[in-house]
């Protein structure tokens, strides 16, 4: 699948202006493309109970299920200045789940996959070994 990197990044931009952050002032978007070619989106929610709040991903994430499910292929996340970053370690672990180590991620340095952005990942496999 072709990967337009430059509009992903635009829907990144676009949702990271909506991202609520009254408390850190740092907003952040995120931007994915599906398997069958959608493009899902998430933005940062903070919280006053700081545990509670939800990184673009874990938005991107809940996009991604509520909109019928499937594997991400390619992602990014942007700053409110239009900056590309990359993932927490949390977020790492959620987008891992749902994209395995095939999927592509836009960073600071360039293109990387999961597999080299999260090496020896926990998974679901994993799970099976009990």
């Amino acid at each position: 699948m072709q990967i337009d990197w430059e509009a992903l990044k635009a829907e990144a931009d676009a949702v990271a202006r909506f991202a609520y952050v009254p408390y850190s002032g740092y907003p952040v978007g995120a931007a994915a493309v599906v398997e069958d070619g959608r493009i899902v989106v998430g933005c940062n929610v903070e919280n006053a109970g700081y545990g509670v709040t939800l990184c673009a991903e874990c938005g991107l994430v809940s996009s991604l299920i509520a909109s019928g499910g499937g594997r991400l292929v390619a992602f990014v996340c942007v700053n409110g200045r239009g900056e590309v970053i990359t993932p927490c370690g949390r977020c790492r672990q959620l987008l891992s789940e749902h994209g395995g180590p095939d999927l592509v991620l836009q960073s600071p340095a360039g293109l990387t996959t999961m597999a080299e952005m999260l090496p020896q990942a926990f998974g679901p496999a994993d799970l099976s070994d009990q």
